[in-house]
């Protein structure tokens, strides 16, 4: 057994369940309930987001940015984790917002929230890796002698990258050991972090997490020293700023959807996606906000953090804290976002898995094979490793007027991964009691307050639309209209016809013989 407490019971059940949606047990469950809470946990990493976007609240708002901001901001990424734990369990199964969204509406919504999510997911793991990469650079470039430039940042990512998706390649037992250890490392670094800060503090000026600024339009730091660099925001009001800062907890506070996505690896599914999404969310929340309260209280001032824009957390830490304590954090931080890394391909390929073996894909047939050695799918980790590097490089190769395309499209992921999380919760909210959702898992918050969540959801995700495509990022609603159209054009001219969506009804009985010849190739005994 692959846990004391998972008895072949436990497994039948499991197997029974995903066989009822028409698939075969491929993947091989390996992951605890703590491992699909640490995989989600180790995505959000407060140590990755909550760092690398201190810049939106400390050179925006203030202190009441992140005092006041991270957990109203916090709260609206909860609405959408519990709404979907409550599918989840219902719907165990990998890629589980494309079948969401299938079940609960029809092709057409399952494909879209697909593209939506996969497309997400591939440059939210881009741009974690770049974040990686340029903490990396803050953090040790001065003592390797390494300067910033493209060249530097892609064969970093290559390597980084690579070695995501070779661990993953070796197979979900691995995955799992290194994403529990994650999640421990990020317990434990946040709070040394957070005692630091607090240790390192001149003083409590505990109004200043509830005073409310407005830095907007203040020049930062240029390459040549001088205060002549872009404003993390430009010129807006006292509320537009407070609002735009609530972009770093929503940013942060993301990719929970991964407990879904391991869903056929995970023992007892049904009981631990939803207990994994939601308590990642609710940790991530708490934690992160004692890190960053502690790290305002410890700023010498908040005017001199806001002038430092994006680098405020490297100025900070050089100011205040003892430079071997500082570099022993900057390590731990630096394999936290690694691991962060490690534990997007994992969702990234699984999100690949499950759409191409609806053969949803370009070239499905290879990217929805598993391996009888290693029980994952090769070729979807390694696609996905490669298109995130890819997109990195094509993306700084191109700008629009003086911005990267790599900074305009990485202003869309969020808005497309909460999409992918909005459209199934939407369906849900008409499905309910339905043939399409007449019977719920056993995590069940009740018709009535699901439906109270699916409408709190609803909510966030316009208030996430409308901030997310405010200036800077204001090319954000042209690529997300750009993409609504390209998909509709796509799938009524071509994919309406061939796509069928995940087996459905009569479908499910009519795969028995493939299903058992699946588990059959992977050595499966169930």
């Amino acid at each position: 057994m692959t846990h004391q407490d998972y008895t072949d019971v436990d497994k039948s059940e499991d197997i029974k369940v995903l066989h009822g949606m028409g698939y075969a047990q491929e993947l091989e469950r390996r992951m605890s309930r703590f491992s699909n809470f640490a995989i989600s946990f180790s995505i959000i990493c407060i140590l990755s987001g909550g760092i690398n976007s201190l810049g939106q609240a400390t050179a925006g708002a203030g202190g009441a940015a992140i005092g006041i901001g991270w957990p109203l901001g916090c709260l609206v990424s909860a609405v959408f984790a519990i709404a979907m734990a409550q599918i989840s369990s219902a719907y165990p199964t990998a890629g589980g917002l494309y079948h969401w969204g299938s079940i609960l509406g029809n092709r057409g919504t399952g494909w879209l929230t697909a593209w939506f999510n996969l497309l997400g997911l591939i440059t939210v793991l881009g741009a974690i890796n770049v974040g990686t990469y340029y903490f990396f650079i803050g953090a040790f470039g001065t003592y390797l002698g390494i300067t910033d430039s493209i060249t530097v940042q892609i064969i970093f990512l290559i390597v980084l990258t690579g070695i995501q998706a070779l661990v993953n390649h070796m197979g979900i037992g691995l995955t799992a050991k290194l994403t529990d250890f994650s999640g421990y490392l990020i317990f434990a670094t946040a709070i040394a972090l957070s005692v630091v800060c607090l240790a390192s503090a001149k003083s409590f000026e505990f109004s200043r997490l509830f005073t409310f600024a407005n830095y907007s339009g203040m020049p930062t730091p240029a390459a040549d020293g001088s205060m002549t660099g872009s404003p993390v925001w430009p010129t807006s009001s006292s509320l537009w700023v407070f609002l735009l800062g609530l972009l770093l907890p929503i940013y942060t506070i993301t990719g929970y959807d991964a407990s879904a996505h391991t869903s056929e690896e995970t023992v007892k599914a049904a009981h631990s996606v939803p207990r994994g999404m939601v308590s990642s969310v609710l940790w991530s929340a708490v934690f992160g906000y004692i890190m960053l309260c502690s790290f305002v209280l410890m700023l010498p001032s908040m005017d001199a953090a806001a002038a430092q824009g994006w680098n405020v957390f490297f100025w900070a830490m050089g100011e205040q804290v003892n430079p071997v304590v500082k570099n022993i954090l900057y390590f731990l931080i630096f394999i936290s976002q690694f691991l962060c890394g490690l534990a997007t391909v994992t969702s990234v390929s699984r999100m690949i898995f499950a759409f191409a073996r609806d053969k949803g894909l370009p070239g499905s047939s290879l990217l929805s094979k598993v391996s009888p050695q290693y029980r994952t799918p090769v070729a979807a980790i390694w696609t996905g490793a490669t298109l995130a590097v890819l997109f990195v490089w094509g993306s700084n190769m191109v700008s629009i007027g003086d911005t990267p395309v790599y900074s305009v499209v990485v202003s869309c992921t969020v808005i497309f991964l909460f999409f992918s999380f909005a459209i199934p919760i939407a369906l849900g909210f008409f499905a309910w009691g339905t043939p399409k959702w007449n019977k719920m898992g056993p995590w069940n918050l009740g018709e009535g307050m699901f439906k109270l969540f699916a409408i709190l959801s609803i909510l966030a995700m316009a208030l996430i639309f409308v901030i997310g495509i405010q200036p800077p990022n204001e090319w954000a609603l042209y690529i997300t209209v750009g993409f609504l159209v390209v998909t509709a054009v796509v799938w009524f001219g071509f994919e309406r016809r061939r796509f069928q969506g995940p087996p459905i009804g009569d479908a499910v009985a009519k795969r028995a013989a493939e299903i058992a010849a699946a588990e059959k190739a992977v050595g499966e005994r169930g």
